[in-house]
């Protein structure tokens, strides 16, 4: 079973990853209010230069946009099909000038300049974890800037079940207070947070459970349609007999310090 937040992506055709994420665009377990309050707290100017690394469908690119209304953003993911959603997407908001998309691999993302926002929100395991996530996504941060990272954490230790589900080691994630000294460790320093609580995790795996399920049974001739219906009762199934309340995700505001 893959983690959550990165689900779909090696599974089956990445356009079901889309479909299974279309009542929950951030794809992680975070409610929009909680976003939207992450990135006032981040506090750049309007003019802001805003980078997404593994952007996926552009949803965190797009709502930081809205909060900086001459800023620009790039938008960097491998996903061909995502990076069209969001492409679509930044058109209908009237963002598609302030928008710059990116098909390649973040670690080898060469920007132009540093940038006042970085962000990397369920997308670690792009870069090989959350110290690697800290070192190569921070350095594109200007060094008054703010590097927000979401990444998943032990909410309790976890229990055979758990493992299992996730396909994890216990070392492969730590407790919370390990991951902020992580960052500290790493040269940065928390000023906000946001723990997504179980409401926000169940709304988010009720939501791509529930679109993949609907689209399935809404199209019942399409080759990947039982694929979609198995892997919907598989993660569904390692969620509530396995980690749900048991793992967590929590949400970084990070400056260097």
């Amino acid at each position: 079973m893959v983690a959550p937040t990165l689900v779909l992506t090696s599974r089956v055709d990445p356009r079901l990853s889309s479909i299974a994420h279309s009542h929950h665009p951030i794809a992680a377990p975070i409610l929009g209010v909680n976003a939207n309050r992450l990135l006032r707290r981040a506090g750049r100017q309007p003019a802001a230069r805003i980078l997404d690394l593994g952007c996926g469908e552009g949803a965190w690119a797009l709502q930081a946009l809205a909060h900086y209304p001459d800023g620009h953003a790039d938008g960097v993911d491998t996903n061909r099909y995502g990076l069209e959603r969001a492409a679509t997407a930044a058109a209908e908001r009237g963002l598609a000038d302030r928008l710059t998309l990116h098909e390649r691999d973040a670690r080898g993302y060469v920007p132009d300049g540093d940038y006042d926002l970085v962000l990397c929100v369920g997308a670690t395991d792009a870069f090989g974890g959350f110290t690697e996530t800290l070192a190569l996504a921070g350095r594109h941060v200007h060094p008054d800037g703010i590097l927000l990272v979401g990444e998943r954490f032990w909410q309790r230790p976890p229990t055979p079940e758990a493992l299992e589900a996730l396909g994890v080691k216990p070392a492969d994630h730590t407790d919370l207070a390990e991951l902020v000294a992580t960052a500290e460790r790493a040269g940065w320093t928390p000023v906000y947070a946001h723990i997504s609580d179980t409401a926000e995790w169940d709304d988010y795996e009720w939501s791509w459970t529930g679109s993949l399920t609907e689209w399935a049974l809404d199209n019942p001739g399409h080759p990947d349609a039982a694929a979609a219906l198995a892997l919907a009762r598989e993660h569904r199934g390692g969620w509530l007999r396995g980690y749900r309340e048991v793992l967590g995700f929590v949400t970084l505001v990070l400056r260097r310090g």
